[in-house]
């Protein structure tokens, strides 16, 4: 019997895919359990279609990071912190700062976890930061870090 699946079984496959299950299997467990319905002409249909919306989303969204790229890589983000003789900073710029001082200075909304800083920066100068803003949508962002007396 043929079925399209509505949530990941392990073992068994993918949400949204369409496997050949025992008759039994597919009467007893998975469909009473509603973590499928039968593949009938209906609900192929539905899930092309489904499909299709969901590329299309998608590539809308690959799109808009492409353009939010571009904007990016144009900017030279620069953030004052307090820090002693030696350039050393008293804290240090976390990617939560780099992306308020974004949204501060450019009013470009970026999410903290996109932000690519394998540790917190400590030290003044200037960084190459990386934001991942889709798949295999990268953005460079050149940040320097001004250190103001105490």
């Amino acid at each position: 019997m043929k079925v399209i699946l509505l949530e990941n079984i392990k073992g068994v496959g993918k949400k949204d895919d369409v496997i050949n299950a025992n008759d039994g299997y597919a009467r007893n467990f998975l469909l009473p359990r509603k973590l499928a319905i039968e593949a009938n002409n209906k609900n192929l249909n539905d899930l092309k279609s489904r499909e299709t919306s969901n590329a299309f989303r998608k590539s809308e969204d690959k799109k808009k990071a492409e353009e939010i790229k571009k904007q990016i890589e144009k900017l030279y983000l620069k953030i004052d912190v307090k820090s002693g003789e030696n350039g050393k900073i008293f804290g240090g710029v976390t990617s939560k700062e780099i992306s308020d001082e974004l949204k501060k200075q450019y009013n470009i909304d970026v999410d903290k976890k996109k932000i690519d800083l394998k540790e917190t920066i400590k030290t003044i100068g200037v960084f190459d930061i990386n934001i991942k803003l889709f798949e295999g949508v990268i953005a460079k962002l050149k940040l320097t870090v001004n250190g103001i007396g105490r």
